[in-house]
C-alpha cells in the first residue's frame, strides 16, 4: 500500500484545530463569535495535550520503539512534530487574538488593558482594588530549601517571579485563580475597560515580595496529562485487594489521581532567565522543548464575560437560531402513538429534542409501560432525561440505566447522576471490563392485553439537551419489533456482562459486529463496481483513523467505487492519489454548529442501504467500545438523510476540501453560496411556518363552522399571520451568511 495514502493521526487533528482557528480569522464571521472560536481553539489544544500528548508521553516511557501503524512514527518523533506544529498554530492564535481585540476596541469601545495604558487615576484605583480585594486572599510562596516547590494545578494560572536573595536565587509563586475573586476586573472610571486579575497580581509582585529584588517575572500555566486508560485496571485491582469492589468508588479514586499526573506543557507569558526556566522544568519534570511562550492571555475563557457586555449589540453575534418543532410530530397526539404509526427522525439542532423528552415522560406515566432501558454517556448538568428516568422508577417501572463513568471529563457529573438514579430505584450498570459503552440507545417496553410493544430510539449524539442545540445529530424513534428485539439483545448482554453476538440484522453492534458489517457492505460495493456497475460509499464522521477500514476504502477506490466523505476532524486517509484514492473526495465542515452525526451509505437508488450510528471509523470505536448503528428503513427518512448528505458534500462556505498532501482548502464559490448548516435551519423554519399556516387555516375552518371569530379566523380573513418569533432568523437563514 502506498505510504502517501496515510496521514498521522495527531498531525491530522492539529490540522482540524487549525480549521477552527480559521473561523476566528474569518472576517465574514461576526466579531464576538470569532473570539469564541479563538477560545475553542485554545481549549481544544489543552485537551489534545492532556489526552493525546499525555498518551504519547506514557508510550515514550514504556514503549519508546512502538511505531504508529500508518506513518511509522515512534512516540518521540510524533511529540516533536506536534510541538513544531503547535508552536506555529499558537503564533497564529496570538496574532488573531490581538487583531480581534483591536477591532473590539475600535468598533465596540471594549478594551483589555495593561498598566502601560492606564491614567494616573486608573492606576490609583487598581492599586486600592489590589490591596483591598486581592491581596488579603492570595497565598504567595517562596521556593527554597525549607519551602518545597508547590503542586501546580492543571490549567490554573500562577505569577512566577525570579527573586534575588543574599545567598542564592529563589523563585516566588502566587496562585492567580483561587475562585475567591473575579478574573475580569472592570475599571470604575470606564466600564468598557478591563484588566485580567493575573496581570494585576503580577504587576504588584514587588509589593508581595517586598523583601526581595525581582529580576524577572511572568505568568505560568501548566497543562497536565489526563490519559488514565493505562491506569484503570491497576486501580480497580488495587481497590479489590483492599476489599473495595465498588466500581464507582474506584472511578472517584481515578479522578483524584488524574489531577496529579505529570505536566505535558507549560506556557509563559514573558521571557525569563533561562536558568529559572530550567529550574521550573526540573520541578515540573517537563522537557524544556515543551515550554511555550504566549503573547495572548494564557486562558481565553474570559472572552465569554466580555461578550456578556455586548449582548445589546446583535451585529457582533450570529443571528439567533432556535430549534424548531419537527414536522413529523403532532402536539395533540401522544408521541408513542405517533411512533407506532411511522418511524420518526429528529435532526438536531435544527429540530427540537422536545419530542424525545415527551416520549420519556409519557413512558414514565403510561401504565402499560413496564420498562425503560437506556445508555447514558454524557448528559446535561441539569438533565431532564435523568429526571424522566427517575420519575419512571418512582412510578414503578423497571428502569435499567447503563451509566458510562469513563466518559472523559464528564466522570464526576456521571458519578453524581448514577447516585441519584440509584437512590430513585433505578438499576445501574457500568458496562464491561475494558469496553466503554458509547452507544446512544433507549428501549421502552409496553405490555398491552394484545401484545408486547417496543419503542426504540437510536441516536448519533448524547442525551444532552444543551448540546442538542449546538451539535448536529440524528435521533431515530421506531416501533419496529425487529429493531426492538435486537436492542433488547444488546441490553441483556450488557446486563450480564457479555458482548452482544454479531447476529443482528437491523443493528450493527461493536465490537463484534460493526467493523465486520461495514467491511461486508464495502465488499458488496466493490463487487458491483468490478462488474461495471455504479458502486458508491458515502460516510459522515467525526474521525477516520482505523487502518482496517481505511485499507478497505482504498481497495474500493481502486475498484472504481465512488466514495464521498464528510469528516469534521481527523482523517488519516489522503484522497486523490492516482491509482489508490483518486475516487475518494473528503470534505470537512467547521462552522457555527459542531458536526457530530454519523452516516453510513452504501449503494444508490433502490439498493441503497443507509445507517446512522454513534461510531466513528476509529479503532477504539470498532474494537474497544459498545457502539450501535441502525439501518434506516423508512424511505422518506432515508431520502431526507441522503439529501442532507449531498448538500453537505456541496458546502462551499464552511466546507473545506482535503488535498492529496493532507492539507485543506476552501472551495471557490462559482454560482451561489452553499452553507449547509444555514440552509438546514432555513428549511426547519420554513417548515415551521408552513405548519403554523396550516394550523391557522384549520382553526379558522373550525371556527367558521362554529360561528366563532377566533384570532386564527381573523388572521385568515385579514390575510395577516400571527407573529412568528423566528421570522428574522428565517430571512437570515435564507440569505446565508452575509459578509459583515
Amino acid at each position: 500500500m502506498k505510504a502517501g495514502c496515510y496521514s498521522n493521526r495527531e498531525l491530522s487533528w492539529l490540522k482540524f484545530n487549525g480549521r477552527v482557528l480559521e473561523e476566528a480569522e474569518d472576517s465574514t464571521v461576526p466579531l464576538a463569535e470569532r473570539l469564541t472560536f479563538a477560545s475553542i481553539f485554545q481549549s481544544n489544544l489543552d485537551e489534545f495535550f492532556m489526552v493525546r500528548v499525555g498518551s504519547l508521553h506514557d508510550q515514550m516511557l514504556y514503549s519508546p520503539n512502538l511505531c504508529e501503524n500508518k506513518t511509522g512514527m515512534n512516540p518521540q518523533q510524533q511529540i516533536a512534530a506536534i510541538l513544531d506544529e503547535s508552536r506555529e498554530l499558537c503564533s497564529r492564535k496570538d496574532r488573531v487574538y490581538f487583531d480581534l481585540m483591536a477591532q473590539m476596541q475600535e468598533l465596540c469601545g471594549v478594551e483589555l488593558i495593561n498598566f502601560a495604558k492606564l491614567s494616573e487615576e486608573e492606576a490609583a484605583y487598581l492599586e486600592v482594588y489590589f490591596n483591598t480585594e486581592i491581596r488579603p486572599l492570595i497565598s504567595p510562596q517562596v521556593v527554597g530549601k525549607r519551602q518545597p516547590f508547590p503542586f501546580l494545578k492543571n490549567k490554573e494560572i500562577y505569577a512566577i517571579v525570579e527573586l534575588e536573595a543574599k545567598s542564592s536565587e529563589k523563585i516566588g509563586i502566587v496562585p492567580c485563580n483561587n475562585g475567591l475573586f473575579d478574573r475580569l476586573i472592570q475599571l470604575k472610571t470606564d466600564p468598557n475597560r478591563f484588566m485580567l486579575v493575573e496581570e494585576l497580581i503580577l504587576h504588584f509582585a514587588p509589593q508581595i515580595f517586598d523583601h526581595y529584588k525581582i529580576k524577572s517575572k511572568s505568568l505560568l500555566r501548566v497543562v497536565r496529562n489526563a490519559d488514565l486508560e493505562t491506569e484503570e485496571e491497576s486501580v480497580f485491582d488495587e481497590f479489590q485487594t483492599e476489599e473495595k469492589t465498588d466500581y464507582r468508588e474506584a472511578m472517584v479514586e481515578l479522578i483524584k489521581r488524574r489531577k496529579k499526573l505529570c505536566a505535558v506543557r507549560a506556557e509563559l507569558s514573558r521571557a525569563m532567565n533561562e536558568e529559572v526556566v530550567k529550574k521550573l522544568c526540573e520541578h515540573l519534570d517537563l522537557p524544556r522543548e515543551q515550554v511555550f511562550y504566549t503573547e495572548a492571555p494564557l486562558d481565553l475563557s474570559f472572552v465569554f464575560q466580555i461578550q456578556d457586555y455586548l449582548k445589546t449589540r446583535p451585529e457582533f453575534f450570529y443571528e439567533k437560531r432556535v430549534p424548531q418543532k419537527s414536522a413529523m410530530i403532532r402536539d395533540e397526539m401522544p408521541v408513542m402513538e405517533q411512533i407506532a404509526k411511522k418511524d420518526i427522525l429528529l435532526c438536531y439542532p435544527y429540530e427540537s429534542i422536545q419530542p424525545f423528552l415527551r416520549l420519556l415522560v409519557e413512558a414514565a406515566e403510561d401504565p402499560e409501560v413496564v420498562s425503560v432501558k437506556m445508555t447514558l454517556y454524557r448528559v446535561a448538568k441539569y438533565s431532564k432525561v435523568v429526571e424522566a428516568l427517575i420519575k419512571a422508577a418512582e412510578n414503578g417501572k423497571e428502569v435499567v440505566v447503563l451509566v458510562e463513568l469513563r466518559a472523559r471529563f464528564d466522570e464526576e457529573n456521571n458519578i453524581e447522576w448514577s447516585r441519584r438514579l440509584e437512590e430513585a430505584g433505578c438499576r445501574i450498570i457500568y458496562g464491561l471490563d475494558g469496553l466503554k459503552v458509547h452507544s446512544k440507545l433507549c428501549l421502552i417496553t409496553r405490555k398491552t392485553k394484545k401484545k408486547i410493544q417496543y419503542i426504540t430510539q437510536i441516536g448519533t449524539g448524547n442525551y444532552n439537551e444543551k448540546t442538542s442545540t449546538l451539535y448536529t445529530d440524528f435521533s431515530l424513534m421506531t416501533a419496529s419489533t425487529d429493531i426492538g428485539l435486537e436492542a433488547l439483545m444488546v441490553f441483556n448482554a450488557l446486563s450480564m456482562g457479555q458482548i452482544c453476538e454479531p447476529e443482528t440484522k437491523h443493528l450493527m453492534v461493536a465490537p463484534n459486529g460493526l467493523r465486520q458489517g461495514l467491511l461486508k457492505l464495502m465488499d458488496e460495493e466493490i463487487a458491483v463496481a468490478k462488474k461495471g456497475g455504479h458502486g458508491y460509499i458515502g460516510v459522515k464522521l467525526n474521525s477516520l483513523t482505523d487502518k482496517v477500514l481505511i485499507g478497505k476504502l482504498i481497495e474500493a477506490s481502486q475498484a472504481g467505487v465512488k466514495i464521498d466523505m464528510v469528516i469534521r476532524g481527523m482523517c488519516c486517509l489522503n484522497p486523490g492519489i492516482k491509482g489508490y484514492t483518486d475516487n475518494i473526495t473528503v470534505v470537512s465542515i467547521v462552522g457555527r454548529f459542531l458536526e457530530h452525526a454519523r452516516i453510513y451509505m452504501f449503494g444508490t437508488g433502490e439498493r441503497q442501504k443507509l445507517y446512522i450510528s454513534s461510531a466513528d471509523f476509529m479503532t477504539r470505536n470498532m474494537v474497544h467500545r459498545i457502539e450501535v448503528a441502525v439501518c434506516v428503513e423508512a424511505d422518506p427518512l432515508r431520502r431526507r438523510i441522503a439529501q442532507m448528505f449531498k448538500l453537505m458534500m456541496a458546502d462551499n462556505v464552511k466546507g473545506r476540501l482535503m488535498r492529496p498532501d493532507g492539507t485543506y482548502v476552501r472551495r471557490q464559490v462559482r454560482k451561489k453560496e452553499i452553507n449547509s448548516q444555514e440552509l438546514f435551519y432555513a428549511q426547519a423554519y420554513e417548515q415551521a411556518e408552513k405548519e403554523q399556516r396550516e394550523r391557522q387555516e384549520k382553526e379558522a375552518k373550525e371556527a367558521k363552522k362554529a360561528g366563532k371569530d377566533t384570532a386564527a379566523h381573523k388572521a385568515v380573513k385579514t390575510g395577516k399571520k400571527e407573529a412568528l418569533p423566528h421570522k428574522a432568523a428565517t430571512k437570515g437563514a435564507r440569505q446565508g451568511e452575509k459578509k459583515k
